[in-house]
Formats: structure tokens, sequence, C-alpha cells
């Protein structure tokens, strides 16, 4: 629903709170021109984009929680986890409670319970509030951006992984793997494996912490890690025995010659990736808002930084840089590039446009990824 229909389904309390909020000047006994009065002010770009301006930026991160989830309701539960993820640095002597931020929320006529039977202990976000909220973050977001033309050289991944899904499958049908007492692939052959993808990459060292992004993500490459979790978790491989062989459901892939679909490979990444960032969606739809052209790399990370919360060791720009930036290319959704003048720039591709926009994950559909118990990793 619109705000105008929810507001029609509020009490006379909750109005003449909204209305106090916008400095309305009507009969706070008539629910009609209390209704009238709100519209007129929130639809007034200047007073709806100053609400959004003079917002924290706890309130902005809440607020980009809502806006790209496509559930028509929130439980309270699900709104205080929402607002404490939302908090990145706590203070315990702060007599902070998460309530409040929902309270002022309601207040602006940004949240709304619901109004049936089954509804009314649910929220609610106006549909065309949700629009207005995504048009204001972006014209704000875009201020802070530095566009650029297109560079000499750059990389554009669009499709590669879905090959070398396609390859890693057929190395299994044609060789024996045995795999180690945890089940990760012997290194010699782990070596083959990446010798015959289409994007390079190095084995991993034992130098560093690798966990939160896959089950084997600490024995494998990022992008290669990713390759398998998504072969492992579509049933296309198995582990039995120590054993690395095909399913029945691989077999039969390699034997149509069939590859992956990139819609269901980049919905998988969102699911395995969303247990160490939370927001992930939210935030691979701001890249596809704001890099329709070229952008620098540095202003888009200036940008989005303040949205992402630090997991564990990895800082928000190390995730942004290694988790997002590069894993967005490497499933063809970005290009990026080198320019002379600009350093490194991005671009979204047509096609990670057109994949990003037409999927969507549910927020509890997530792959939880257990921690090794390790203490080198944890």
């Amino acid at each position: 629903m619109n705000l105008a229909d929810m507001l029609s389904y509020a009490d006379i309390q909750d109005l003449s709170r909204i209305a106090h909020t916008y400095n309305c000047e009507c009969n706070g006994h008539s629910k009609n021109e209390l209704i009238q009065s709100i519209l007129s002010m929130v639809s007034r770009r200047e007073v709806f984009e100053r609400q959004v301006i003079d917002l924290s930026i706890e309130d902005i991160r809440f607020l980009n929680s809502l806006i790209f989830d496509q559930r028509g309701s929130f439980s309270l539960e699900e709104l205080i986890a929402r607002v404490q993820q939302s908090r990145f640095v706590k203070d315990e002597n702060e007599g902070w409670n998460p309530r409040d931020m929902i309270s002022r929320f309601k207040q602006r006529g940004w949240l709304f319970n619901g109004y049936s039977q089954n509804t009314r202990y649910l929220f609610q976000v106006p549909n065309d509030l949700k629009r207005r909220f995504s048009e204001a973050l972006t014209k704000q977001l875009q201020k802070q951006l530095v566009y650029t033309s297109e560079p000499m050289v750059y990389r554009d991944e669009q499709k590669l992984i879905i090959d070398d899904i396609y390859h890693f499958l057929h190395y299994i049908e044609q060789n024996e793997a045995v795999l180690t007492a945890d089940n990760t692939m012997y290194k010699r052959q782990l070596q083959q494996v990446l010798d015959r993808l289409s994007v390079k990459e190095e084995t991993v060292g034992k130098t560093a912490w690798r966990f939160g992004y896959g089950r084997l993500f600490k024995d494998y490459p990022n992008r290669f890690s990713l390759i398998y979790d998504y072969c492992y978790y579509a049933d296309l491989i198995t582990e039995h025995n120590q054993v690395l062989a095909l399913s029945e459901k691989g077999r039969e892939r390699l034997s149509q010659a069939r590859k992956e679909d990139i819609v269901q490979v980049y919905r998988f990444w969102l699911r395995l990736y969303k247990g160490a960032i939370p927001n992930l969606q939210s935030l691979v739809h701001w890249m596809d808002k704001l890099s329709k052209s070229w952008v620098t790399a540095e202003s888009l990370k200036e940008a989005l930084l303040p949205l992402i919360r630090p997991f564990y060791y990895d800082s928000a720009e190390s995730i942004m840089e290694q988790r997002i930036l590069q894993m967005m290319m490497h499933l063809g959704l970005i290009r990026i590039g080198e320019a002379e003048d600009a350093g490194t720039v991005i671009q979204v591709t047509k096609l990670g446009s057109s994949v990003i926009q037409g999927s969507y994950v549910a927020e509890d559909d997530k792959i939880e990824i257990p921690f090794d118990n390790d203490s080198e990793y944890c």
C-alpha cells in the first residue's frame, strides 16, 4: 500500500503525532484534515529531502535495510535486529534503545502497524515512500561520486565464471580426485584445476585468516571457492569417502553440454556472502544505481563504505574491494578499468544491471557457514 492508504487506516493519535513532526497546521480533531495536511507536506520535495538529509548514519543504514526488501511487512523483532545491525560502534555506558529509532520512523509516517487482525503486530513501509527514499538517497550519494570517460583498458569477465564451472566439472569427470581428511583437494590437483580456468588465481597460503565466505574458503582462492561451493550446494559434485566425483545431476549437465544460469550463480553468491555482509543485496543495488556510467572506485567507496559493517578482521574497505567489487567483476556484473587520470574506475554491465534488477533473495535465505575451530583462523 501507499502512504495515503496507510494514513487512512491509522488512528487519529498516530496521525496527530505525524502531523506534529511535519509542523502541519490543521484541525487536529479531523482525521480527514490531518491526512490531507500530512500528504501535502510529505509530497513537497524539499520537505521530504530535508528529512532524508538530516538522518543520522544509523538511520540511513536502517532505512537502507528496508527499501530494497520486497516483503510487505516486518515483525518488531526483525526491525529491532536491523536497528542493532545499523549501529557499528556501541557505547556500553550510553542509554540507547533500538525501539527509539522505530518510534521516530513511525512519527515521520515511514512505518505503520498493519490494519488487519493478522497484521496488527507487524510493521509496513509505504511502497511510494520506498521509491522516494531510493531516489532521495541516490541523489545524495551521487553528489559524492566522480564520473569519468571510458578507460583505455578494462577487465570484463561476463559469463567466464559459467564457462569455468563447466571446466571444473569436466576435470572431475576426467580425473579421479582423492580428497584430504578434511575434504579438500590436494595441492597438485587443485593447481591443475586452477590452470584450466579462465581467470588465474594463486593457491591460498597459511598467512592470513579466512572464514565466513564459504565452506572451504580457508583452503581455496576466492573465485574458485565460489565455484566449488556452487557446485557442491547445487548437487553437481559429491564428497563421499574422501573422493570428489560428479553427482548424477553433474553427469547429466555434462552429457547435455548444458551450462549454468548466471542468475542462479549470482543468487547463490548473495546467499553465501550475506552471513558476513548482511546488507549485501542492497549494496549491490546501490552499485547498479550509481555506476551506470564509469565512476571512480575511490569516490564509490567514499559513498558506500559507511553502509558496510566490518566482519571480524575484514575491514569495510577490504569487504568493498575484495568481497564485493572483485566478486561482482568475476560474476560479470561490473567491469573494472584503469584510467590514466582517475585511477581505478567501475561500470555496471548491461548483463549485470539486468541480473541485479531481476533477482531477489529473501532476507533469511542464506547459507550458514560454520567457523573453523582452529584458532589460526578464528
